[in-house]
């Protein structure tokens, strides 16, 4: 079966980029939407590990997994908002947030994580009835799949999009140029301005399609290359200047960038791709050793990636309401590695029945161009 991957791409703005959502939502920039406001994050998580500056949020991808019955996850992508710090991964941290109960808890490296029956915290606030519907409809459409159901997956979390940012997207090509539209909708804000806020958008969903052996053109104008895949039919091979342009054959050309460029160009939009334990898109071939789980000690795997059109779309909103800009940023991809077993933290053990909110930082790779570098 071939690999899916969902593409996160740009829907509507907020409206004000303080504004309020909750943790099912996915969107770029703004305030993090934790589930509760106490959940005893450590400090120093939320601090750049250079210079100790409180951290911006790039990215709010709500991340449920259907094989290990884990319906409350969110990962939270964040990054000093300083330009003397952002361009280094140190900068860099990915938080997964999830609801944990007294089966999953991880005690050690050697304890295996079990999955407890789905309970209820009489302390928490329950999510909206049309949350709930859409989360029951995920469950529905996987209880006779014994393998990760991304389909459901992404209609669950377009929903979730559509529900936080209360507007409604009118169906467009994936081809299309669809920069974000600012949202009509007021909400409430977090008043607090000490939080530093990246430009906010939301997000919606599409599944990449396989491409077969068709190619896509190559140029350096993002403008003239979006304008061409405008003009060119879905089943149509792409030309440039009436010559095909074969990626896997450039003379003296790094095949792995070629790739990573052929498969960005092809949806240019890319704000980030998820594949839940599948491959990552990388563009060198310098690869980094994610290492284990810090707290049961699993194999890490890829889940999430970062793009770089997503820093395209944060410039394009520089209007001066935001004080945090990505002006020093020139990756071209950050890949994020979550924990296979998605453990949770032995602090959310206790008396039977209990459950809490697990935070566990999770491990993100930076790769550059370097061509910018040298």
């Amino acid at each position: 079966m071939a690999e899916e991957v969902h593409l996160g791409l740009p829907g509507p703005w907020a409206e004000d980029y303080r504004e309020k959502a909750d943790h099912y939502t996915t969107k770029i920039g703004g305030v993090p939407d934790w589930p509760k406001e106490d959940l005893g994050i450590e400090p120093d998580l939320l601090q750049c590990r250079l210079c100790g500056t409180r951290l911006c949020l790039v990215a709010q991808v709500y991340a449920p997994l259907a094989k290990l019955n884990i319906e409350e996850r969110t990962l939270y992508v964040l990054v000093c908002p300083t330009p003397k710090c952002s361009p280094k991964p140190q900068s860099w941290k990915v938080l997964r947030v999830q609801k944990c109960h007294s089966g999953m808890q991880t005690k050690g490296k050697e304890d295996e994580l079990v999955q407890g029956k789905e309970r209820g915290c009489s302390n928490e606030p329950a999510p909206s009835s049309s949350i709930v519907e859409h989360k029951e409809e995920v469950n529905s459409l996987n209880s006779n799949d014994d393998d990760f159901d991304l389909d459901a997956l992404a209609e669950a979390l377009e929903q979730a999009a559509t529900l936080a940012s209360n507007t409604k997207k009118k169906n467009k090509s994936k081809r299309a140029n669809n920069v974000p539209a600012k949202c009509a909708v007021v909400k409430e804000k977090v008043n607090d301005l000490t939080i530093p806020v990246l430009p906010c958008f939301y997000i919606y969903y599409d599944k990449e399609q396989s491409r077969g052996k068709s190619n896509v053109c190559s140029s350096s104008n993002e403008t003239v290359l979006e304008e061409e895949i405008m003009d060119m039919g879905n089943d149509e091979e792409e030309k440039w200047e009436g010559e095909k342009y074969e990626y896997d054959s450039a003379p003296g050309a790094d095949r792995t960038f070629l790739k990573f460029k052929k498969r960005l160009d092809a949806y240019p939009q890319q704000c980030f791709r998820y594949s839940h334990a599948g491959k990552p898109l990388l563009a060198a071939t310098n690869s980094q050793d994610v290492g284990t789980c810090k707290l049961c000690g699993s194999p890490r795997q890829y889940e999430l990636q970062l793009m770089s059109p997503l820093s395209y779309f944060l410039h394009q909103a520089g209007d001066g309401s935001s004080n945090c800009a990505p002006n020093a940023w020139s990756w071209l991809t950050l890949v994020v590695y979550s924990c296979s077993k998605s453990c949770c933290p032995s602090s959310c053990g206790g008396k039977p029945g209990n459950c809490c909110w697990g935070v566990v930082e999770e491990e993100i790779v930076m790769q550059e161009d370097e061509a910018c570098n040298t």
